[in-house]
């Protein structure tokens, strides 16, 4: 078992950054793939973001590439997910998933990945 908490989120002006992070406990002396999710209230949760164990492989949804930057230290079991220049419709609650991994393969749909994290909110402003 793998546990994941999120923290981060909050409030911020359109064009602020924030830089969300994924804890990881348990059993991570195996490799994981981690990816970021969203849902907006009312729509489908989304991917956003994705890196494999060893961090040398990434994945972007389209409406996040060049503002976010996913990263993590296996050393502190993190990840985190830098959010630059935010627009209101990045609002949502943001969750990190894991799935057990240790090649590069990084998949973008939610089924795919194992153990969840409880979200964290993000809310841009106009």
């Amino acid at each position: 078992q793998v546990q994941l908490v999120e923290s981060g989120g909050g409030l911020v002006q359109a064009g602020g950054s924030l830089r969300l992070s994924c804890a990881a406990s348990g059993r991570t002396s195996n490799g994981y793939g981690v990816g970021w999710f969203r849902q907006a209230s009312g729509k489908e949760r989304e991917f956003v973001a994705a890196i494999n164990w060893s961090g040398r492989t990434t994945s972007y949804a389209d409406s996040v590439k060049g503002r976010f930057t996913i990263s993590r230290d296996n050393a502190k079991n993190t990840v985190y997910l830098q959010m630059n220049s935010l627009k209101p419709e990045d609002t949502a609650v943001y969750y990190c998933a894991a799935r057990p991994s240790s090649s590069g393969y990084i998949p973008q749909s939610h089924s795919d990945y194992r153990y969840w994290g409880q979200g964290t909110q993000v809310t841009v402003s106009s």
